[in-house]
């Protein structure tokens, strides 16, 4: 396993940056996959984000300082993909970030990739009631189990902040689920 560095360097040379390109989808294509899929929820939906998260990763690596790592700037491009995603979706359907919430956890039923029990689609139904900060804090640092300094490079928010979100998160979670 090379270096972020390196592998950055290398992604930023025409003659290496094919093959570093490569390396980079593999290693990362599928922690990026389930953060994409825990905020848009659908499998195709999730794809079609991810594949937009590398084609604007690949456009703008030139412009990659290296102020931070280079996964955390990758999961900022996710997040913003996947936001702008549902965004776009909810317009061209003509529905409220709520009403599109509300479809997507009913969709998620009938999704033959979720692979979840009963259990398992109530926590889904009470992660997507949070509000958008909460949520991706909450599936950062549960599903993904980030730090919380990693977290506040990829959302750019402070740490006191982060956690105050999550013990929300959890506290509404936790109600929810005893009310269901």
């Amino acid at each position: 396993m090379i270096s972020e560095e390196t592998l950055v360097q290398q992604l930023k040379q025409k003659e290496t940056q094919s093959q570093s390109f490569e390396v980079l989808i593999n290693t990362y294509k599928e922690r990026l996959y389930w953060h994409i899929r825990r905020i848009v929820l659908n499998h195709d939906d999730a794809d079609d984000v991810l594949q937009n998260t590398f084609i604007k990763v690949f456009k703008n690596i030139e412009g990659f300082k290296g102020d931070s790592k280079l996964y955390s700037w990758m999961y900022r491009i996710a997040t913003n993909e996947a936001l702008t995603f549902l965004k776009s979706k909810s317009r061209k359907l003509g529905l409220s970030d709520v009403e599109l919430q509300d479809r997507m956890i009913g969709n998620l039923e009938a999704d033959v990739y979720f692979e979840g029990d009963e259990i398992q689609l109530k926590l889904q139904k009470a992660i997507a009631a949070l509000p958008e900060k909460q949520k991706l804090v909450f599936n950062m640092k549960y599903f993904q189990e980030l730090k919380y300094e990693e977290i506040s490079e990829i959302l750019e928010t402070s740490v006191g902040g982060l956690k105050a979100s999550y013990h929300l998160a959890v506290k509404k979670i936790e109600a929810s689920l005893k009310e269901s």
